[in-house]
């Protein structure tokens, strides 16, 4: 098993080169996954809400495979809102996304020594310390999350 220490950028080219560029990918990678799953969730959960009415006009007294149609896509139409609701694809698709632009706005401020990186001399260690911040206030809300979740499900029982 590798040592961690292997891992870990052995200076500011190889930070700037490897972490950087890696992190933003991932933050990216899962807004649009979370963007993709919400609106294909969304759209589906409208189009076949909008069947409901519009099968309604056609039933007919004896109709009984129409009114079960009916009832599926209603079952169908509240299990796609639930879905969206548990999994929260469009606040995952937007925190992604918030963090992804702030990742890059903080590597474009570092290397024009703009923003805070101005009139500092060693701006690296300040750059290290405000770019892992961004991450880990990130993984610390998707924490705090996931214990909510497990506290309500203790509290329920």
């Amino acid at each position: 098993m590798k040592d961690v220490d292997s891992f870990l950028p052995r200076n500011e080219e190889e930070y700037l080169h490897t972490r950087v560029p890696d992190q933003i990918k991932w933050y990216d990678k899962k807004s649009s996954r979370n963007k993709k799953w919400f609106l294909s969730f969304k759209v589906s959960e409208i189009i076949l809400a909008l069947f409901i009415p519009f099968f309604s006009g056609y039933i007919q007294q004896n109709e009984n495979s129409l009114k079960i149609t009916i009832g599926i896509l209603g079952v169908i139409v509240a299990a796609i809102a639930g879905l969206i609701t548990l999994i929260k694809f469009q606040e995952n698709w937007i925190e992604y996304r918030t963090v992804a632009e702030s990742l890059k706005l903080e590597k474009f401020l570092f290397l024009a020594k703009a923003g805070p990186y101005k009139d500092v001399e060693n701006a690296y260690p300040l750059f290290v310390e405000r770019f892992e911040s961004l991450i880990s206030t990130s993984t610390k809300k998707w924490v705090n999350y996931i214990s909510r979740i497990e506290n309500d499900k203790v509290n329920a029982n």
